[in-house]
């Protein structure tokens, strides 16, 4: 997969990543908006990494860590590239940038209803954690 770039996203990246997640991502989330990405990238500008073939989108992940938790969020490929290990890549950068900032598990947002999403983590060695259920409130 040579031909396949991964970097970090910057703020003129944003309209075409909320654009990507339409169209790729399953589900929404409150922060799929200009100003949610702006604050995300702003904050962290090495979270947020776009899987690129020929100039577009074909992929992307949250890679956040907050110096205490390393989470995975918005793994998603585009649908005309799945099955072509860009998942795969995506995890591994989130993996190595973890790994330099001395995270030491990784907890990933998966959607309970998204069956895809489950074999692509269960197939990159990440396990269901039945124990623990996510308490929300939004603002």
């Amino acid at each position: 997969m040579t031909d396949l770039d991964i970097r970090c996203a910057g703020l003129s990246d944003i309209d075409a990543v909320l654009r990507f997640w339409r169209e790729a991502a399953e589900g929404t989330s409150i922060t799929d908006d200009h100003d949610g990405v702006a604050r995300l990238i702003s904050r962290d500008p090495d979270a947020l990494l776009l899987a690129e073939r020929d100039g577009r989108i074909t992929g992307t992940v949250i890679a956040g860590f907050d110096g205490w938790r390393c989470s995975a969020y918005r793994l998603a490929v585009h649908p005309d590239c799945r099955r072509q290990g860009i998942a795969t890549a995506l995890l591994d950068a989130a993996e190595r940038r973890f790994l330099a900032l001395g995270g030491r598990r990784i907890d990933a947002m998966v959607l309970e209803a998204n069956e895809q999403a489950h074999h692509t983590w269960g197939a990159a060695d990440y396990h269901r954690e039945d124990h623990w259920r996510r308490w929300v409130k939004s603002l």
